[in-house]
């Protein structure tokens, strides 16, 4: 895979399918940090077009129960990596995306304001595929090339950022192996 580039001008990853989620607004600051998620649509299952469909508001409560449930949320994230390593991305990254929610690292609050939220196709309990980590991997080195202000120690989990309410990216995410990846190790 060719390491992807981020164009700060726009804010857009070169070479990457775009999904513009309208789920976005003004960042106040730089990034500062990138929180990992997971996420499956319906819980569970893997493929298909519900996650764009979520990002863009576009979810169809009567296609699955689960959707019931969140067809009404207003949610985004910067990336999402499939399955395949296929990247695709939905808000800028000097804009802010909706992804984290109650949240808090190092003492600061509303983590939206300085994260970048990468969504790994997956959940808690599945291993994530090689494909993933390598696109990982390629994303965080375009990310920590175009944005000085983010780190390789500023990565976390959503798990991370609001204990007690969310465990992505989950125990079947190998942080030594992308600390590894990203020559941490």
């Amino acid at each position: 895979m060719n390491r992807p580039v981020v164009d700060v001008a726009s804010g857009w990853l070169a070479g990457v399918r775009r999904v513009c989620s309208p789920n976005a607004d003004d960042r106040p600051c730089l990034p500062e940090l990138i929180v990992l998620h997971n996420i499956s649509l319906p819980p569970g299952e893997f493929g298909g077009p519900w996650i764009d469909r979520l990002f863009l508001n576009r979810l169809d409560p009567a296609a699955h129960p689960y959707f019931r449930e969140i067809a009404d949320r207003e949610v985004s994230s910067h990336l999402l990596i499939r399955r395949d390593g296929e990247i695709v991305q939905y808000v800028p990254f000097h804009r802010r995306a909706w992804h984290a929610g109650a949240s808090s690292y190092g003492g600061r609050e509303r983590c939206n304001d300085f994260a970048v939220g990468i969504e790994l196709e997956g959940a808690d309990d599945v291993p994530y595929t090689d494909a993933q980590y390598a696109a990982l991997r390629e994303v965080v080195g375009a990310l920590l090339s175009a944005y000085p202000s983010l780190s390789r120690q500023r990565i976390a989990g959503h798990s991370d950022i609001s204990p007690g309410r969310k465990t992505d990216p989950g125990p079947a995410f190998d942080w030594a192996r992308l600390h590894r990846l990203l020559g941490d190790a």
